[in-house]
């Protein structure tokens, strides 16, 4: 999720591979893990104990034989998420590090309580969301601490970053890249190459100024406040771990080792693109059963109802209703909300 950012209009750019020091063919080394070149190693990052316990996270290191930049691939941030953790499955087993320029970090679960607790948005340690609270604490909760582990192992290791998200168990969603606009040129090229070579066909243009990078929130600003290009992609809906996402997320990837020159082969072109912007979540007003009017991928106009709120006996609360004429990205297609918690998002078509 984002907060509402204002329209803006995109520059034209040059897509082309951020200009980046060529890293040596040494062993790299992760944590425990220690790969050397031309190989796959795997283990786990382990977050700080504390006195709501730890957490064992899961990675994988693909250390090619040639030099190359650093990818970074996080999924499971929010646990209820699967084909993205899927498909870095996946792509363990049919990338041949011996062919690879480079390396690509495999964060397979980022969020191990959240996954194994099978829960939307939260944690159920310490009820936290660990998309808000990065870079972390080494002395903080389990999500901080989390957090914090995979800032400093992985996204300050990294040249680039995808975090790989869908529709949590709740969510509806039409699938879409979150491409950052900073105003920093050079990371901009990048981040909107990385968009389009990743291949889905709604491309959410996402205005953010950079946070302080002591409070960067999210795992793609913790990334963007240590200069390196990232964005954030949805290919899913609704917990399902049906094949069809997970291709989807599984050939985004490989199109965009291509575009960096990671994996050999021609880059497939991205065609048809629609360009939204000026998104906003419209956060529920009170804590009750949502009755979704609209489906994910809608179009909608100006004041068009999204859905309706009612309480536990069945009596309406609120209509909710979109704030301007755009495209439903998501919806709550699930009854339960809480006040305050996401019914959906709309943007509008540039």
């Amino acid at each position: 999720m984002r907060l509402l950012r204002s329209t803006v209009l995109l520059p034209v750019l040059a897509v082309a591979a951020y200009a980046l020091p060529l890293r040596a063919a040494d062993d790299f080394v992760l944590g425990s893990i220690e790969a050397s070149p031309g190989t796959l190693e795997s283990g786990y990052l382990a977050a700080p104990f504390g006195e709501d316990g730890d957490a064992q996270i899961p990675v994988s290191v693909l250390h090619g034989a040639r030099p190359g930049p650093v990818l970074a691939l996080v999924a499971g941030t929010h646990g209820y998420e699967y084909p993205p953790i899927t498909a870095l499955q996946r792509l363990r087993r049919t990338l041949d590090p011996s062919t690879l320029k480079g390396t690509v970090i495999l964060v397979h679960v980022a969020n191990p309580p959240s996954f194994l607790g099978r829960t939307i948005y939260y944690s159920p340690v310490d009820g936290k969301n660990l998309n808000r609270v990065y870079p972390g604490r080494a002395d903080g909760t389990i999500s901080e601490r989390i957090a914090w582990v995979i800032t400093q192992q992985v996204i300050e290791r990294s040249d680039y970053l995808v975090d790989l998200h869908a529709g949590d168990g709740n969510e509806a969603l039409r699938p879409y890249v979150y491409m950052p606009v900073t105003g920093d040129r050079a990371l901009d090229e990048a981040a909107k190459g990385m968009a389009m070579a990743f291949g889905l066909d709604h491309i959410v243009i996402d205005e953010s100024r950079l946070r302080d990078p002591d409070d960067s929130r999210y795992v793609d600003q913790t990334a963007l406040t240590r200069g390196k290009p990232a964005i954030t992609t949805e290919t899913g809906q609704l917990g399902s771990n049906d094949e069809h996402w997970i291709q989807m997320a599984t050939h985004g990837i490989c199109n965009l080792l291509r575009h960096l020159n990671m994996l050999d082969g021609d880059t497939v072109e991205n065609t048809g693109i629609v360009w939204l912007t000026d998104y906003q979540v419209i956060a529920s007003p009170g804590t009750g059963i949502f009755r979704s009017a609209v489906r994910d991928g809608y179009a909608i106009a100006e004041g068009g109802l999204l859905g309706v709120l009612v309480d536990f006996f069945g009596d309406e609360i609120a209509e909710i209703r979109a704030p301007f004429a755009g495209v439903v990205n998501y919806v709550v297609a699930t009854p339960p909300v809480s006040k305050g918690e996401p019914v959906a998002m709309v943007s509008r078509i540039q």
